[in-house]
């Protein structure tokens, strides 16, 4: 199929194939079985960004990476440069129906001094002792996502874990605790966790309460990381909302499973977080095919960072998709990515900024 009939063929049916730009797979999103799924509505959504910066110098991460054996090593035998160390996390806050109000962390990060850093900097560690934050989500067991997990359970050990079913087995040791810190950049856990464990799989949807639900995708990742477990939101008089650490399934994949899987799945009204498209910056036509098909969902608001690729965003943008602009925040944190100093255009949604849904 040409890439003009695909996308005629997306357009028409909402079929979930996507690309991925991280890995050029296909991923498959699959029809509910009985039914589309009824998970409520919530009233407003927002999502703060506690740090985008997995790294700070693509080129360096690149080099610690192609030195250990390329992208399918082992991510637990990759010798990383640690002062080029940062991570990923991100606040949720949902507002119900009622009022009331309920906030969520998404990921833990990868350096504990940095995500020891912004935490502290929004007060999130303020926020896990007092239990305001009583839930973590982690999207998938990557380095950036997940190696800061000492940084949580230190201060709520007995935080309730989302944690994808395929992470790898050192990544289930480190939540009971253990030291792989021997190789430098790669975790220690000196907290065991304590608190309730849910395992996800690819064959439930699982409700987090009225008008959110998590979506496990069994997806192929790199350094042998695979699956993703991914945030819906269903937003009441406006649609539904995915939020991602990744999106290692595709962004459109997410979108086509709202659209096969959920009652009113057809209203798509934006997104936030990594879309792993154009990780490291470079170009490849398919990534005009993603934009493309993501025209066709007509979402309302985008918001990007982390692995999405500066370089897709503004191409976004001049296509006409509704890219949220960042402010220059992070400018101000004790360390900034290469990426940041550079760009100008404030695509990205960065260290400190809100996104409102």
């Amino acid at each position: 199929m040409d890439r003009r009939n695909f996308l005629k063929r997306l357009a028409a049916t909402g079929t979930g194939i996507a690309l991925s730009g991280s890995v050029g797979t296909l991923s498959k999103a699959h029809a509910a079985k009985g039914g589309k799924e009824d998970f409520g509505e919530i009233k407003s959504l927002k999502v703060h960004c506690i740090s985008e910066t997995s790294w700070f110098d693509n080129a360096t991460l690149g080099k610690d990476i192609k030195a250990a054996g390329g992208i399918n090593t082992n991510q637990y035998d990759v010798a990383y440069t640690e002062e080029n160390l940062g991570g990923y996390a991100a606040l949720v806050e949902v507002e119900a129906l009622d009022g009331s109000k309920k906030k969520y962390l998404l990921d833990t990060g990868w350096s504990n001094d940095w995500v020891d850093y912004v935490f502290a900097k929004d007060g999130i560690d303020k926020m896990l002792q007092s239990k305001e934050i009583d839930t973590l989500f982690i999207s998938h067991d990557h380095i950036d996502h997940y190696f800061g997990l000492e940084s949580t359970l230190k201060h709520q050990p007995d935080i309730k874990i989302y944690f994808p079913g395929t992470s790898m087995p050192k990544s289930f040791e480190l939540l009971k605790g253990a030291d792989f810190s021997a190789t430098p950049g790669c975790p220690k856990n000196s907290v065991p966790h304590t608190g309730e464990l849910v395992v996800t799989t690819p064959d439930k949807l699982y409700k987090i309460q009225d008008g959110m639900a998590l979506k496990f995708f069994d997806c192929p990742a790199t350094l042998q990381v695979r699956g993703e477990n991914v945030l819906y939101f269903n937003i009441k008089d406006k649609g539904y909302v995915t939020v991602t650490g990744c999106c290692h399934p595709g962004i459109l994949t997410l979108l086509s499973h709202a659209r096969r899987n959920f009652k009113d799945g057809n209203k798509n009204y934006g997104c936030y977080g990594g879309l792993h498209i154009s990780v490291f910056e470079n170009w490849d036509p398919k990534f005009d095919d993603i934009i493309k098909g993501v025209k066709t969902f007509n979402m309302q608001k985008i918001g990007c960072n982390h692995c999405t690729g500066w370089i897709w965003a503004e191409k976004a943008e001049q296509a006409g998709l509704p890219i949220v602009h960042g402010t220059d925040k992070n400018l101000s944190y004790k360390k900034v990515g290469s990426l940041s100093r550079a760009k100008t255009s404030n695509v990205y949604l960065g260290n400190g900024d809100e996104m409102v849904f």
